[in-house]
């Protein structure tokens, strides 16, 4: 159960009212994530969605910020984001099997995302430790400079989400994962 009281959504106002007309528009619901965030932060919330609209609009493919998000999440023990991304990585098309595997820590078979897979566990469990011979990896695999900025603010964006729902406890209003 949710450790942070969340009022019913239909009661909100203000920017609260607003930031989740923007979630609802964009995801057809607000999640029980959001839903707790916007409560008590909105403009955390908006700044989230700021955050995913830059990475929409930047050098990482749909396919790719899933599996920064769901390996980085593992990595954190965020049983709420594990299941969200699973989800949403299902949707971005990433295969049941690929998913399992990002979700266990075993190789998917495909060399270019089993190094991102490699990069950011690397990252999100050393603290951001990373020496050259990890960064020539991901660039070997073809990541460009470009798209390591795009890692970096996709980890930073769920990492606050992962942070938040431990906090939180939150509710899982995603589908379970095995």
């Amino acid at each position: 159960m949710s450790r942070i009281v969340t009022p019913a959504l239909e009661t909100a106002t203000g920017a609260t009212a607003e930031v989740y007309a923007q979630v609802k528009k964009a995801a057809g619901r607000v999640p029980n994530a959001y839903a707790a965030i916007g409560a008590h932060g909105p403009a955390a919330l908006g700044a989230i969605l700021q955050a995913d609209g830059v990475l929409a609009a930047g050098s990482l493919d749909k396919q790719d910020r899933e599996t920064v998000k769901l390996a980085v999440s593992v990595a954190a023990g965020c049983d709420y984001c594990v299941a969200a991304h699973s989800m949403m990585g299902k949707m971005a098309g990433l295969s049941p099997e690929t998913l399992k595997r990002i979700r266990a820590g075993e190789p998917t078979g495909d060399a270019k995302r089993d190094a991102l897979i490699r990069f950011v566990r690397t990252l999100a469990t050393t603290r951001g430790t990373l020496d050259l011979a990890e960064l020539s990896a991901i660039r070997a695999a073809g990541y460009t400079d470009a798209q390591l900025v795009d890692i970096a603010l996709a980890m930073a964006v769920i990492v606050f989400t992962n942070v938040f729902n431990r906090i939180n406890d939150t509710t899982i209003d995603f589908p379970a994962v095995a």
